[in-house]
């Protein structure tokens, strides 16, 4: 069984509109940081050190850096290992964008549970009956068409092709 990260780590900006950023996760969600509601919570004034991110353009200079949001144009006075102070980019801890960002349908996401479900119906069979011809329990087949677990490939195959009697063909395009 998979073990779940604590923290999830943002491994793709997928776009920035304005002050929003759609960020994909290492937990495969899609989310949406919105730091114009950030930014209104932190109140900014020109002492702190994220003021300069109040200019769009400053602001649209974000990157990928250490699996979260880091801005080169700002810059942190850290301590080193060795005791000096040294310059670093601006980075937002992980945690707190996952905690602040909303989730995002996107009309494109793979939706396994709502396939299996749709096939599983159409082929007239329950859920106990898909389950016992693709060596699953009815339980996991539930968990899956509604969105509450994850699914392995072969998992996945047993379920298309034993399960369903069905061929899996996968496309990426």
């Amino acid at each position: 069984m998979r073990r779940k990260l604590k923290t999830p780590r943002i491994i793709k900006i997928e776009r920035i509109d304005g002050f929003k950023i759609h960020c994909m996760f290492n937990n495969g969600e899609s989310k949406l940081i919105d730091f114009n509601l950030i930014f209104k919570e932190w109140n900014l004034t020109p002492n702190d050190i994220e003021y300069p991110l109040l200019k769009k353009k400053e602001f649209q200079k974000v990157k990928l850096r250490n699996y979260t949001l880091s801005w080169d144009n700002i810059n942190v006075l850290l301590m080193t290992e060795e005791g000096k102070e040294d310059k670093f980019p601006y980075e937002i801890d992980p945690y707190f964008l996952y905690q602040k960002s909303q989730p995002i349908e996107n009309k494109h996401s793979l939706r396994i549970g709502i396939l299996i479900r749709n096939a599983r119906k159409k082929a007239g069979l329950t859920q106990e009956q898909l389950a016992l011809r693709s060596g699953t329990s009815r339980f996991y087949i539930s968990r899956l068409e509604n969105e509450k677990t994850d699914i392995e490939l072969s998992t996945f195959r047993k379920i298309i092709e034993a399960g369903l009697g069905k061929n899996l063909k996968v496309l990426i395009e």
